[in-house]
């Protein structure tokens, strides 16, 4: 199959789920692995490397019926790859129980709560382990490269590798930040360095506020209504 056919599939499949897409422009990304990627927004990072850029209209075809059930698609950022992927279910109370297995094994072996991990996942990919964002942030936990290289995670769509790293990351972060959970989800969402220099509080960033709001909520929604939330 040559290129030009495997992403009008892909094309195809995205508009799907992203109305308008196929008025954007398309980008293509290699990474230094080999993996393709094709999207709407420019991603960010020395790891990609920009193939060609195209209007998504001079090659989306006119009928969506030729769409392949094993087509890669990410529909978080409007990201696709070529990578080949299982099918989710299309739940998000299925892919929670799919992966619940890999969120409790890493919540022992870290010391971390499991409702913590889940609520990150949910605020993070939805459950979606291929998932990648504008920002180059990849799979269940959203690991940035860096983060990846940091914690030995060699491929960060792989649900086990990608749910170790991060809750690796999460462990130290609990532990550099006191286990203050809010200021854990900032360096979470933010970096620690953002967090140490603000002085050991949440940057007043929009995004990383929102961010911990969000995660708080869903960790909520985790534990059992007797228990509450005890975070400085």
């Amino acid at each position: 199959m040559d290129e030009t056919m495997r992403l009008t599939w892909l094309l195809s499949a995205l508009a799907l789920f992203v109305p308008g897409l196929l008025r954007a422009d398309i980008y293509k990304y290699v990474d230094a692995s080999g993996q393709v990627y094709f999207t709407d927004t420019p991603l960010q990072g020395n790891r990609y490397r920009l193939e060609w850029q195209r209007e998504a209209s001079k090659i989306a075809p006119a009928s969506l019926g030729a769409v392949r059930p094993q087509t890669g698609i990410i529909a978080q950022g409007r990201v696709l790859t070529s990578r080949p992927i299982e099918p989710l279910p299309q739940s998000q109370a299925e892919r929670r129980a799919l992966y619940h297995p890999l969120i409790l094994a890493n919540a022992r072996r870290y010391g971390l709560s499991p409702g913590l991990l889940h609520a990150i996942i949910r605020a993070e990919s939805a459950y979606n382990p291929q998932a990648v964002s504008p920002k180059g942030a990849h799979g269940l936990m959203q690991l940035m490269p860096m983060t990846s290289a940091r914690y030995g995670v060699r491929d960060p769509f792989d649900p086990a590798e990608n749910i170790r790293g991060g809750a690796a990351y999460l462990r130290d972060l609990l532990d550099l930040f006191d286990q203050d959970v809010k200021l854990a989800l900032a360096g979470y969402n933010a970096g620690e360095g953002a967090v140490l220099k603000y002085g050991r509080q949440i940057p007043p960033y929009d995004e990383t506020q929102e961010y911990i709001r969000r995660v708080l909520r869903f960790y909520l929604d985790e534990r059992p209504a007797s228990l509450v939330l005890t975070a400085r």
